[in-house]
């Protein structure tokens, strides 16, 4: 399985090629060279042309808008057959780069390699004293439009190395000394996505965005929460099936703890073009009836409820076990297809090695039994409910990623403190601090399931506490970085990030007592930034 792509760019005379070289020898990673590409396109008598292959190169960017150097990789890959890293030598192009990740995911590093003008035109005369480009000058092969435009591709790459005053085994080991970059730590079993607030943490965009890496993607929960993800055609929001379903082509389980409504889930399949032998459902996940959603209509106003027949369905579970309305999944004939045991689908999983990633729905603060009751939800929601939902023992658990955002909320309700305690701060102060659009924040703050308006809260650090003691999290993945500062969202790595940003960071660690390995600064597919070391 291919578990990285690194991506290499930088200036001519950076040592790409060298690194590229580097990594094969000494760790066996096959390497893609996108000049052998050109230089079969143009002719292998013009393979030192430099200039023809630059040529080359733009028209190809020209016509596919960079997505050449990604096909070529592809085709190249199916030929080699297995391998779990390879190396593209090189990109030069924005356009190139988000190519190669919208194929790969999460799998792909870039790498990018820097040197002062002066020493690459060094490096560049030496190479021409020992027969190579000595057709041109530096000046000459400088001239291309690409090549001047190179460096456009530091703001965006996820590794930065200046190589000046390096040897090529410096600018090795300082490369692979990058934790994400050969992936060597030990496979694991299972990671938990799990909520360590109020709900709606951005658990959607985290478990979409880390899904490309899995086997298999586990939901528990209900239809009372939304998990949003982005794509190119709009936001889609999952209500019952994995965040990471539209991603790619893990195979999906909801676990035996679920709660489903079944015309909604029936929905969400097919819109996601889902197929059966893809899905499986285990036989006891329960069936939310009509009368389930009517009897919740009085929560809705009391405490809060989204009103999705899940608590009183969660009810009906226990109090009606022996009568024949306790239906379940294996009593529906329109989900016979998807029919399964989760207890086998996951043995059979563990037992090839397979990722498991599962994915908790709504925040432990309201969890039944260590939130803040009546202002909770039906079921745990903490780590260890997820894994008794899902059937996982927690000896299968390699990482627990915490969820938290900036600034949390909770639903508005008709009453100001029906939904439950929270520090409360207006939109037009959220505005004022982030600098974002007062209408664009109301907006982004409309809830995924029931369409209200949420409350806004100050960033609760004894929650945070609290939720750690519960959750045991290995990593906090902290979301809403935009709300602290709009400049965030320009951010694509850490040290891009404002002051304020970076030293609240630190402090969610301290208090945490755990890495913020995962910091999402905006919507999108590239606005996450990944500092993980798994």
């Amino acid at each position: 399985m291919l578990e990285r792509v690194i991506l290499l760019s930088g200036p001519i005379s950076s040592g790409k090629s060298t690194l590229a070289n580097g990594l094969d020898a000494q760790h066996g990673v096959l390497v893609f060279k996108t000049k052998e590409v050109l230089a079969r396109i143009v002719g292998h008598s013009l393979e030192h042309d430099r200039l023809a292959l630059q040529a080359e190169g733009d028209r190809l960017d020209r016509k596919t808008r960079g997505k050449w150097v990604v096909d070529e990789f592809i085709n190249w890959l199916n030929q080699k057959g297995q391998t779990s890293v390879a190396v593209i030598d090189s990109v030069r192009t924005v356009d190139q780069v988000a190519a190669v990740r919208e194929a790969f995911g999460t799998r792909v590093i870039h790498i990018h390699l820097t040197a002062p003008p002066e020493e690459l035109e060094s490096r560049f005369d030496r190479r021409r004293l020992r027969g190579k480009d000595r057709s041109y000058e530096y000046s000459e092969v400088k001239k291309n439009a690409t090549e001047r435009r190179i460096d456009a591709l530091i703001p965006i790459a996820d590794v930065v190395v200046d190589t000046r005053r390096c040897t090529p085994t410096d600018v090795l080991t300082r490369t692979i000394s990058h934790p994400r970059v050969l992936m060597e730590n030990e496979r694991g079993f299972v990671d938990v996505v799990v909520g360590g607030q109020y709900g709606s943490e951005g658990k959607g965009q985290v478990a979409d965005y880390l899904s490309g890496e899995y086997d298999l993607l586990v939901r528990v929960g209900g239809p009372n929460a939304g998990h949003s993800v982005y794509h190119e055609q709009g936001p889609y929001i999952h209500h019952q099936l994995p965040s990471g379903t539209r991603r790619g082509h893990a195979r999906l389980l909801i676990g035996p703890g679920a709660v489903l409504r079944v015309p909604k889930l029936l929905q969400e399949i097919a819109e996601c073009n889902v197929e059966a032998g893809r899905l499986a459902i285990d036989g006891n996940a329960f069936v939310i009836s009509d009368k389930d959603i009517e009897e919740e209509k009085n929560l809705v106003g009391l405490i809060g409820s989204t009103g999705q027949g899940v608590g009183a369905a969660t009810s009906r579970r226990i109090m009606k076990r022996g009568y024949k309305e306790a239906i379940r999944v294996k009593d529906v004939p329109d989900l016979k297809p998807y029919l399964a045991n989760a207890q086998d689908v996951l043995r059979r999983s563990f037992s090839r090695g397979d990722r498991v990633l599962l994915e908790g729905t709504q925040g432990t603060a309201l969890s039944l039994y260590h939130g803040d009751y009546p202002h909770v939800t039906s079921r745990d929601t903490t780590v260890m409910g997820c894994l008794s939902e899902a059937g996982i023992a927690p000896n299968r658990v390699r990482r627990v990623i915490m969820v938290c955002r900036t600034y949390p909320i909770r639903v508005q309700s008709p009453e100001e403190s029906t939904s439950g305690p929270l520090r409360e701060i207006t939109y037009e102060e959220l505005s004022r601090r982030s600098g974002l659009d007062e209408k664009e924040l109301r907006r982004k703050e409309m809830t995924s399931t029931t369409h209200k308006q949420r409350r806004i809260g100050e960033f609760e650090w004894d929650l945070l506490r609290r939720a750690s003691l519960l959750n045991g999290p290995t990593d906090i993945a902290l979301t809403f970085a935009d709300y602290i500062s709009k400049d965030n969202r320009n951010a694509m790595r850490f040290e891009q990030l404002t002051e304020e940003t970076i030293n609240f960071v630190l402090e969610v660690e301290r208090v945490a007592g755990a890495p913020v390995s995962l910091i999402t600064t905006g919507f999108n597919r590239r606005s996450v930034i990944d500092r993980r070391t798994w």
